[in-house]
């Protein structure tokens, strides 16, 4: 069924051609923080909009660097487009730099942010296990217990639900009719074609996750940035790092981990396309499992690869978790 879609929707975005769109030129200049929500604004933006995207594919926002370009951009923008919930600890200090007087937009405004502390809690009830991501060695180890990995109190992935996915087009929406009143319609026509499209996207991807077998949904990925797709699709991802990767797990966490997984009998385990491969490599070999793959967390892949847009990252990411716990 959903190899099916996959193909459908191929067809779908190939006739596609021109989003709807009475401007011959940008009208709006925007700067997107990173590539996932890049993608929303292309898609409602048409073009009557320029998108520079600040952390590009494959890029880690948890911890970029601007460059001065980045503060040039953000200059001459119309329009400023970020995520919120502390995901881009960088953009405070860039805006300020770049004097900006474009309107900064949190697309995460709207949606129910799930408590970090709530969302860990969640896993450990899930997992009947008692792991805790924030004990006393991660405490040793200089992280920041209050803040979970220097976040704030709420997950910031909130791009991982299909539903939130929609309120951040909306709120794209809303900004650019804000800030161009003459191109609304457009930006109005070409978010309600994308929402139907994430519409059916949500129908599908919850259809193939319920397939899969209720004992083989425990996944293990690189850090926490799946909180929001368990719980709204039904798996269980643990990871040996928090919702951030601004810090390595310690020993004990690996260790702990392990012990989880072997009790769980976790069905698969992945790296994410922004992390570094090597501690789940690790826990793959210290706990017999197969790598199953790459999972596209919090960014895109390039233009020739497999998640190049948000609809592509989602078939991607729910194919490869499903061809790794049934086996084909």
């Amino acid at each position: 069924m959903f190899r099916t879609f996959r193909i459908a929707t191929a067809a779908s975005l190939l006739t596609l051609g021109g989003f709807v769109s009475t401007a011959s030129a940008a009208d709006l200049d925007v700067v997107a923080s990173f590539s996932i929500i890049a993608d929303f604004a292309k898609n409602v933006g048409g073009d009557r909009v320029e998108v520079e995207t600040l952390v590009g594919p494959d890029g880690d926002a948890h911890v970029y660097e601007p460059r001065p370009a980045d503060a040039a951009a953000l200059e001459k923008a119309n329009v400023v487009l970020v995520n919120g919930l502390e995901l881009e600890g960088f953009m405070k200090r860039l805006i300020e730099t770049s004097g900006t007087k474009a309107p900064v937009v949190e697309l995460t405004k709207g949606i129910e942010p799930l408590k970090a502390e709530e969302e860990e809690h969640h896993h450990d009830e899930k997992a009947e296990a008692g792991h805790d991501h924030d004990g006393d060695e991660k405490e040793e180890a200089g992280h920041d217990h209050e803040g979970h990995h220097h976040h704030g109190e709420f997950d910031p992935h909130a791009w991982q639900s299909i539903p939130n996915a929609e309120i951040y087009v909306k709120n794209i929406a809303d900004a650019f009719c804000e800030a161009d009143k003459a191109g609304c319609a457009t930006y109005t026509a070409n978010a309600e074609a994308y929402l139907a499209k994430l519409a059916a996207l949500q129908t599908e991807v919850k259809a193939a996750i319920e397939a899969l077998p209720a004992d083989k949904r425990t996944i293990i990925t690189s850090h926490d940035a799946f909180g929001y797709f368990a719980h709204e699709y039904g798996l269980k991802f643990i990871a040996p790092e928090g919702v951030s990767t601004e810090a390595e797990a310690s020993a004990a966490d690996v260790a702990k981990l392990v012990d989880q997984v072997k009790e769980d009998k976790a069905s698969a385990i992945f790296v994410e396309n922004i992390t570094n491969p090597r501690l789940i490599e690790q826990i793959a070999a210290e706990t017999g499992l197969k790598v199953g793959g790459t999972l596209y967390s919090d960014a895109l892949s390039g233009e020739d690869g497999p998640a190049s847009t948000y609809i592509d990252m989602f078939h991607h990411n729910v194919e490869t978790i499903r061809v790794a716990v049934l086996g084909s």
